[in-house]
């Protein structure tokens, strides 16, 4: 007998249909081939399918030969996800269950149980299936929460396969599962530094502030000790939620990316990635004979920090270069290209030499100058010119680190980024923007240029010639410098915005 089933396969961040199709026919030499490109975790569910049947109190059909097949013959096939699908075409090729699973979509590992386990990528899946027509989706119980965030779909959470062929029998149904209602506004995340934690330092955390409402790449540079990467791992605590589209585009990121914890839903917070100094190529923007999406997209829609930032592989550097400018970053292999979304904000922070204290008025240097120029010149021109802000964090005095308050909440600064986003939203409605730092030159133009004062104007004259500014250096300038004026809600940039926004560029030239 002959049976189909519906799976998915997940390619980059898409989900890709996969038609799953069971023959089975007596034969004096009784075998289970699989055939469609699987890769050796699709292989071995043969066993853990046999097992699995055998244990949950069903037939294997022994004795005869056992055909799978999985269509498209020419997509590669990988990970377990194809179980339990294979092991619901077997019960219906074989009589044991009888049912109409047309309309219905089954996904999940098996244990020799039986039991049905989690799988990656489930989001995509069954958004998939939904835009194909799919009226139902037989998923991993922990996966739940993630597969009902697609409302048109019924999703039924499967224990056991026991369990499924009592619902096709119609003998003991599996209720569906609902989704429970958004409870509001989402909290911050916990275990986060908060502003008024940190003593002194309020230039840099208005740097930080600026970065945050307008999404720019930040870097701040000052010796060990003086809060660099303190003041960097408390940006999560001024960043907004995310939207619900936002959101459902970060949670599909960590759903492929297997990072997604068992019976989780919507990712409301956004994402910070602090990937270590000796992090390679593929670990950073993603890689793999199959293309998985690295840290510049986990950090989609949020912060990637990297800390001694002079201390990474200048060659792992310069391949930011052009996912900072694009926002995506395109992986080519010789069977697929895949492109995985990259807007994030990048965090940098370093010594100002290997020692750490050039430049610093209470401790001496021991660094040769030729050493500093060659640690620094780690950073090059080119990467730094797509840095925004350039920010020195000096020691702290002593005075302000025997303070009781460090000022300013985070409650407060958020508010204000929350208000200077909305804005920036209204703004670019309908454009694939969402932030000042993700304008277009014709944007940068609309926006920026000709809401300049006569007095603002004069001084960017005057920068653009003193400072030598390339051209993406002059239209940073300008996306600054309109972040920092809808932080001050007004329409046009006045000259103390762009006085400010250039402070912030004079330090990297």
């Amino acid at each position: 007998m002959l049976a189909k089933v519906l799976s998915c396969a997940v390619v980059g961040l898409d989900g890709e249909l996969v038609d799953v199709e069971v023959d089975i026919t007596r034969s004096q030499l009784p075998a289970t081939t699989v055939v469609g490109l699987p890769d050796t975790a699709v292989q071995e569910s043969r066993e853990r399918v046999r097992s699995a049947i055998r244990n949950s109190g069903l037939s294997w059909p022994n004795g005869s030969k056992v055909t799978i097949s999985l269509a498209p013959a020419d997509l590669r096939k990988e990970g377990p996800a194809y179980d339990l699908p294979i092991a619901t075409g077997i019960l219906l090729a074989s009589g044991q269950v009888v049912a109409d699973v047309e309309d219905a979509v089954f996904i999940g590992e098996l244990g020799l149980t039986g039991e049905v386990r989690p799988v990656r990528g489930l989001l995509p899946m069954v958004m998939l299936a939904a835009a194909r027509g799919m009226k139902r989706a037989f998923v991993p119980e922990q996966n739940a929460p993630e597969a009902a965030l697609v409302d048109a779909m019924a999703i039924y959470p499967v224990t056991s396969l026991a369990s499924l062929a009592s619902h096709l029998l119609a003998a003991v149904p599996i209720d569906a599962y609902h989704r429970e209602p958004s409870a509001g506004q989402p909290e911050p995340p916990a275990n986060v530094t908060d502003f008024a934690d940190i003593v002194g330092q309020e230039h840099v955390k208005r740097a930080l502030e600026v970065a945050a409402a307008g999404g720019h790449n930040i870097v701040l540079k000052g010796p060990p000790g003086s809060g660099k990467t303190l003041l960097a791992r408390a940006v999560p605590s001024i960043l907004p939620p995310l939207t619900t589209a936002e959101a459902m585009e970060v949670t599909r990121i960590y759903s492929v990316a297997g990072l997604l914890p068992s019976n989780t839903g919507l990712i409301t917070n956004r994402p910070f990635r602090a990937p270590h100094h000796t992090i390679s190529n593929a670990g950073l923007v993603g890689g793999g004979s199959i293309p998985r999406p690295g840290e510049i997209t986990l950090a989609h829609r949020g912060v990637l920090f990297l800390d001694e930032l002079l201390e990474f592989d200048p060659r792992v550097l310069e391949m930011l270069r052009q996912p900072i400018e694009d926002k995506t970053v395109t992986i080519s292999r010789a069977r697929q290209a895949v492109t995985f979304p990259a807007s994030f904000i990048l965090c940098g922070s370093f010594n100002p030499c290997p020692c750490g204290y050039a430049g610093d008025p209470e401790r001496e240097c021991v660094c040769p100058p030729q050493l500093i120029s060659r640690y620094q010149r780690r950073l090059s021109g080119p990467l730094m010119d797509r840095i925004d802000l350039f920010v020195d964090v000096p020691r702290v005095p002593f005075e302000k680190l025997s303070g009781l308050s460090g000022g300013e909440k985070s409650e407060a600064v958020r508010e204000r980024v929350g208000r200077a986003r909305q804005v920036q939203s209204e703004r670019f409605d309908g454009s694939p923007g969402h932030t000042n730092a993700e304008m277009t030159p014709p944007q940068v133009r609309d926006f920026a240029q000709r809401q300049l004062a006569d007095g603002a104007g004069d001084v960017l004259k005057l920068a653009v010639e003193r400072l030598n500014l390339s051209a993406r250096a002059f239209h940073r300038l300008l996306k600054v410098a309109r972040t920092i004026a809808d932080l001050a809600d007004s329409d046009g940039i006045e000259t103390p915005h762009m006085a400010e926004a250039i402070q912030y560029r004079a330090r990297i030239e």
